[in-house]
């Protein structure tokens, strides 16, 4: 039998405390330890129970969510943030959180949260990471030189994506349209702006409205007036522009 999954719910709601409590009841693994409705409270319970898992609001008076996490010393739980705003999803990716729910979410959207939270922390305790845990406040002092997720908001829920995980990606007007294997992201970013952030050696601009990941393309095929077909191993044809050929010359280390 898995040990108890130890919880703590904190939200300046009550009624929403006791929803996220009702909805946790049925399942045998979870141990809630504590409902807190403020900061100061949360930082205490939290320090006594030490919690494997943390369900977590934002906006509280006083003291508000980011700030419970900051007055945390060596202990780092997976997180779960509640919110009704989804202005905070960034901040929340850079403190590691695990998911983002937005009120009002349903059961199943809840319960996807929960069972990938219960995932993680029993292969966490398998592996027995506690100093990569310790670590973690130093990698927050440290921004990544490129981006390695991007905060996707679709059909109602927010949640982050691998840059690893990209395809290839498309400019459409004032978004970008992000393709992962079958599916489609639209992003309110422009396509130069985003390269930017992008890895250079892994992602590369082929055409003024594409750039690839590069570790995707099969092969490339000579096509009229120095431009060339790019096929990707999934069947996708791009085309790259004799404009940008320098580009995957200079990655190459060679002329194509």
């Amino acid at each position: 039998m898995n040990a108890a999954i130890k919880t703590i719910i904190v939200d300046d709601e009550p009624l929403a405390c006791r929803r996220i409590r009702r909805l946790l009841q049925a399942d045998p693994e979870i141990q809630v330890a504590a409902l807190c409705t403020n900061g100061p409270e949360a930082v205490r319970e939290i320090e006594s129970h030490r919690p494997d898992l943390l369900f977590l609001d934002i906006q509280m008076p006083g003291m508000d969510g980011f700030k419970v996490l900051k007055s945390l010393q060596d202990i780092q739980p997976q997180i779960i943030f509640v919110t009704a705003y989804d202005r905070y999803a960034i901040q929340a990716f850079e403190v590691h959180a695990l998911d983002y729910l937005l009120k009002p979410f349903d059961r199943e959207r809840f319960e996807k949260a929960v069972a990938r939270a219960k995932e993680l922390i029993r292969h966490d305790k398998q592996r027995g990471i506690t100093k990569e845990l310790m670590t973690i406040r130093d990698e927050l002092r440290i921004k990544p030189k490129y981006l390695e997720r991007l905060v996707i908001k679709s059909g109602g829920r927010i949640f982050f994506l691998k840059t690893q995980e990209i395809d290839w990606i498309e400019a459409q007007g004032k978004y970008v349209a992000i393709h992962v294997g079958k599916e489609s992201h639209l992003v309110r970013e422009g396509l130069s702006s985003l390269e930017g952030d992008m890895n250079p050696k892994k992602f590369l601009r082929i055409h003024r409205s594409t750039i690839v990941n590069i570790d995707r393309i099969k092969e490339l095929q000579p096509w009229f007036h120095g431009d060339c077909k790019v096929l990707l191993y999934d069947g996708t044809q791009l085309m790259l522009s004799r404009h940008y050929r320098q580009r995957l010359d200079d990655l190459l280390g060679r002329p194509m």
